[in-house]
C-alpha cells in the first residue's frame, strides 16, 4: 500500500553521479542504526545492489529514457516490507519519491505524525529542488508581510496558483501562531508552501484586497494547484496553545493531495524494471533474427557446395544439413516460445501493477479528507461502487440543510460535514442518467440495457417483463414491461428505480 508519492522539480546541478552519492548518504546518515546497510562501496556503475535478503539497496538504469531508479526495502520481523523508491529522470529534471508497504490488516492506519522523507531535506540542503514560480522550495515558513500581502491575496483570489499547494496561516485573536509553524513546514518539505501571516494588522488590508475571503484570527487554508480540489479551511479552535488537532489536520490534507497524483509508469520503479526486461527481450529477439539470418546463408553456401560433391558425399552431406537444420529449426522454435512467454509474463505483470495501482488509489481515496479518529464507522453494507455510501449519505445531510434554522447549531454542524467532505453527487448524477434514459422509453434498447448493466441491474425476462436486481441484491429490484403500452410507462420507471437505490 502506498504511504507517500510526491513528484519533485529538480534542478541540473544534480548529475547522475550526485544522485547516487546523496543516496548512500541517505543511508549512511539515517537515525535508526539498524535500517543502516553497512559498508557500501560503489565503483561508479548506475546498475547495482548491495545488502541482505531482508534489506538492500539496488540501483538500476534505463538508459534510453535518461532514468536512474533506486530501491530500498526492508522485511521486519512480522514479515511487513517497507519499500522506499527514488526514481529520477534526467530528461525531464523530475523525481519521484514514494513510500510503500505491504498491506496488513492496520494498513489504513495511517501516521498521524507523517512527515515527508528525510531525502527530501537533503535534496534542500544540496540545492537542488527548484523553485516553484517565485517562491523557493523548503522547509521552513514564509512570513506573509506587508511586501507579500498581493502575492497571498492572488492565491486566495484564484489568480495565482502555484506547483505546490499553499498553506496559509493567520494569526490568532491575540496575534500568535495557531500551531507550531516551523513543524509544520518541517512535515510538509517539498510538497506544500508554509505561508505564515506576520501579524494581524494585516487583516484589513488582506480583507478589502480578497472581498473578505482570507482566513483570520487563526484559520488555516489550503489552496491547492489544481481547480478541481477546492479550497480547504481550518478553524482555530484552541485558546492561547498550540491547536494540534488543526495541524494534523492540514498536514493529512496536504500528503493526500500529494499522493493522489498521477504518476506515470516510468516514475515508478515497478514501470522501470518493466521497461528494462522489455528492452532485454527486444535485443533478444533482434539477435535471434541475426542468427536466423546468419543460419539461411550457411544453408545456402551448404547447398551451392553440395552441388559440387558426387552422388555418395551429396547424400551424406544432405543428412548432416537436414539434421543441423532439424536442430537449429528445433532451438529457434524453442526460443520463440520462450520469448513469447517471457513477453506474456511482462504483459501481465504490468496488469497486475496498474490493477494495484487503482485499488491502492481507491483506499487513499477513502482517507482522503478524513480526521485520526473517524467521525463514523461502517456498518455490514459495503459499497455497490466506489463512494456509493458516503455519497448517499452526504446527500441525505446536504438535501436536509435547507430545512434546518438559519444560525442554529444542528445546520452549521451538518453545512461543515458535507463541505469538509468533497461531495460529488454521484448517486444525483447516475440517477439524471436514468432518468434522461427512461424519458421516452418503448422497449430495451441494446444502448439502455449496457448503461442499465453498467450501473449494476442484471436483468432477466419473466414473461411480458423484465425483472432489475439491483448488484443481484433482491432486496432491491423492480420490473418494466416489455412493450409499454402507457406514454408516461418510462418517466414512472425511472422514478421507480431511483427511489429504490439512490
Amino acid at each position: 500500500m502506498m504511504i507517500f508519492s510526491a513528484m519533485l522539480n529538480i534542478r541540473k546541478t544534480l548529475t547522475k553521479e550526485a544522485f547516487v552519492k546523496l543516496v548512500l548518504k541517505w543511508n549512511d546518515t539515517s537515525k535508526y542504526e539498524y535500517n543502516i546497510i553497512p559498508g557500501i562501496v560503489w565503483n561508479g556503475e548506475y546498475n547495482a545492489r548491495w545488502g541482505t535478503d531482508s534489506l538492500w539497496l539496488q540501483i538500476q538504469e534505463y538508459r534510453k529514457k535518461n532514468i536512474i531508479a533506486v530501491r530500498y526495502e526492508k522485511r521486519d520481523d512480522k514479515g511487513i516490507i517497507w519499500d522506499t523508491d527514488y526514481v529520477m529522470n534526467f530528461a525531464e529534471h523530475r523525481m519521484s519519491v514514494r513510500l510503500d508497504r505491504s498491506y496488513a490488516p492496520d494498513a489504513l492506519n495511517t501516521d498521524t505524525k507523517f512527515s515527508t522523507p528525510h531525502f527530501i531535506t537533503l535534496l534542500i540542503e544540496g540545492g537542488y529542488l527548484e523553485d516553484d514560480g517565485d517562491l523557493s522550495v523548503g522547509r521552513v515558513p514564509l512570513i506573509i508581510d506587508e511586501n507579500h500581502l498581493e502575492m497571498i491575496a492572488d492565491v486566495i483570489n484564484e489568480k495565482k496558483r502555484y506547483q505546490l499547494p499553499a498553506v496559509y496561516v493567520s494569526k490568532t485573536y491575540y496575534d500568535e501562531d495557531p500551531v507550531d509553524v516551523k513543524i509544520m513546514a518541517g512535515r510538509l518539505k517539498g510538497v506544500a508552501h508554509v505561508l505564515v501571516q506576520e501579524c494581524i494588522g494585516t487583516n484589513d488590508m488582506l480583507r478589502n484586497m480578497c472581498d473578505s475571503r482570507n482566513e483570520y484570527y487563526g484559520a488555516v487554508g489550503i489552496y491547492y494547484p489544481n481547480p478541481s480540489f477546492s479550497h480547504r479551511k481550518y478553524l482555530y479552535r484552541g485558546d492561547t496553545d498550540y491547536d494540534e488537532g488543526l495541524m494534523e489536520k492540514v498536514i493529512r490534507a496536504v500528503i493526500n493531495y500529494s499522493n493522489s497524483q498521477t504518476v506515470d509508469s516510468l516514475y515508478t520503479w515497478q514501470g522501470v524494471s518493466n521497461a528494462l526486461l522489455k528492452e532485454h527481450l527486444d535485443v533478444s529477439l533482434k539477435e535471434r533474427e541475426k542468427a536466423d539470418t546468419a543460419r539461411r546463408k550457411a544453408e545456402q553456401d551448404a547447398e551451392a557446395l553440395l552441388n559440387s560433391l558426387d552422388e555418395e558425399e551429396q547424400r551424406i552431406r544432405e543428412k548432416a544439413l537436414a539434421d543441423a537444420r532439424h536442430e537449429s529449426d528445433t532451438l529457434i522454435a524453442s526460443y520463440d516460445q520462450d520469448y513469447q512467454r517471457l513477453r506474456n509474463e511482462v504483459d501481465e505483470l504490468t496488469r497486475m501493477v496498474e490493477a494495484l495501482e487503482y485499488e491502492n488509489q481507491g483506499l487513499h481515496n477513502k482517507l482522503a479528507g478524513t480526521d485520526a479518529v473517524p467521525l463514523l464507522y461502517m456498518g455490514e453494507e459495503k459499497d455497490y461502487y466506489q463512494g456509493e455510501i458516503k455519497d448517499m449519505i452526504l446527500s441525505v445531510l446536504n438535501n436536509v440543510l435547507s430545512s434546518l434554522p438559519e444560525g442554529s447549531r444542528r445546520k452549521d454542524l451538518v453545512n461543515d460535514i458535507v463541505s469538509a467532505n468533497d461531495y460529488q453527487k454521484l448517486n444525483e448524477q447516475r440517477a439524471e442518467t436514468i432518468r434522461k434514459m427512461l424519458k421516452d422509453y418503448t422497449g430495451m434498447t441494446p444502448k439502455l440495457r449496457q448503461t442499465l448493466e453498467d450501473y449494476g441491474f442484471v436483468i432477466t425476462e419473466e414473461g411480458k417483463h423484465l425483472k432489475l436486481t439491483y448488484h443481484d441484491d433482491e432486496r432491491y429490484w423492480t420490473v418494466f414491461a416489455k412493450t409499454p403500452s402507457d406514454h408516461r410507462s418510462g418517466r414512472n420507471n425511472a422514478s421507480k428505480l431511483i427511489k429504490t437505490v439512490y
